[in-house]
């Protein structure tokens, strides 16, 4: 698999990404292991996690992982804090108190001394942004994190953000939805990053599963959109504009004779700023269909089609809500 810049640092991962939300939660340990393997084994490096996913459970069911399964020096491991709640004054938010905690329980789940990519899942008004920097500065300064990022942050807030962080600790990754059928970050986000060398990650790349074509007829049973946690997930995207997208999708697939996951895939992957697609998975089969987009790249025609009728009109401008993730 092809690797990238991360940003403006010195950090090459691969240019797409493990997402484990699901992980100790849907996806059992069976399963995350041989997702895992199948990853490392295409020459993906850059696995995902957070403190808030499946409560802690997906931090520790990677941490598992790593050592016996697959050597942890061939992993670049990111997650997050900021979103986790827990009692007692330090359960959360983006206070010196409350990340430096969040470190040491994300570094304790995971088994490790370090951290690759230690991410910001969300801005906190009700914290000085200098303090919250300074907490990275010192996760960095310590070596219990490498890299610093930010997840779902608007436009002028990663602005603020990169600014201000020191040379120590520069903002180098930033985590946000971004696919076929939602391109607001386009207006203020990625002119930001780009601005200030901050590499993207997109979340969400098939449209929270949308633009694989699984829901054109229906809902399968075994999709997300038929579970309770995540159909409001789903349904966010299951619009007549999705619709028409989906269906472009589709036949720039026929056409090319490959799936409307590959191409939906291709297209974010490619985009300017983004660094890796996170692509979370069903099963290693599903995966393994993602793994495949490493070997298309788009036709200009066939680019510009889908630029166009994705394209974001002024009411389409907005942040959508950021879901589970």
């Amino acid at each position: 698999m092809e690797k990238r810049q991360l940003g403006r640092s010195g950090l090459r991962v691969s240019r797409m990404a493990l997402g484990t939300m699901t992980w100790g939660g849907d996806t059992d340990a069976e399963e995350a292991a041989s997702q895992l393997v199948a990853f490392v084994d295409a020459g993906g490096t850059l696995v995902d996690t957070a403190d808030i996913y499946a409560e802690g459970e997906s931090e520790k069911l990677l941490g598992s992982l790593l050592g016996d399964l697959v050597p942890r020096d061939d992993v670049v491991v990111a997650t997050k804090a900021v979103a986790r709640r827990t009692e007692g004054p330090f359960g959360g938010g983006a206070s010196r108190g409350a990340l430096l905690s969040a470190l040491e329980g994300s570094l304790r789940r995971l088994g490790t001394d370090h951290i690759d990519l230690w991410q910001l899942h969300a801005w906190d008004a009700g914290v000085p942004v200098d303090e919250t920097l300074a907490a990275l500065d010192y996760a960095v300064k310590s070596g219990k994190a490498r890299y610093v990022g930010v997840s779902n942050y608007a436009g002028w807030q990663l602005a603020t953000a990169a600014s201000r962080s020191g040379p120590v600790s520069p903002i180098v990754a930033g985590q946000y939805e971004y696919s076929l059928l939602e391109r607001g970050i386009e207006r203020e986000v990625v002119p930001a990053a780009q601005h200030h060398g901050i590499g993207l990650l997109p979340w969400a790349p098939l449209g929270r599963g949308v633009l694989t074509g699984k829901y054109r007829t229906g809902t399968p049973a075994d999709s997300r959109g038929a579970s309770s946690v995540f159909a409001g997930y789903v349904e966010h995207h299951r619009t007549d504009r999705a619709a028409r997208i989906v269906q472009a999708v589709a036949t720039a697939a026929e056409g090319l004779g490959t799936s409307p996951l590959v191409v939906a895939l291709a297209w974010v992957r490619d985009r300017p700023g983004v660094v890796a697609p996170v692509v979370g998975a069903r099963d290693t089969g599903q995966l393994t269909g993602s793994l495949s987009a490493e070997g298309l790249r788009l036709p200009t025609a066939i680019r510009s089609a889908l630029d166009d009728v994705s394209a974001v009109r002024a009411a389409d401008a907005g942040y959508p809500e950021r879901g589970p993730h």
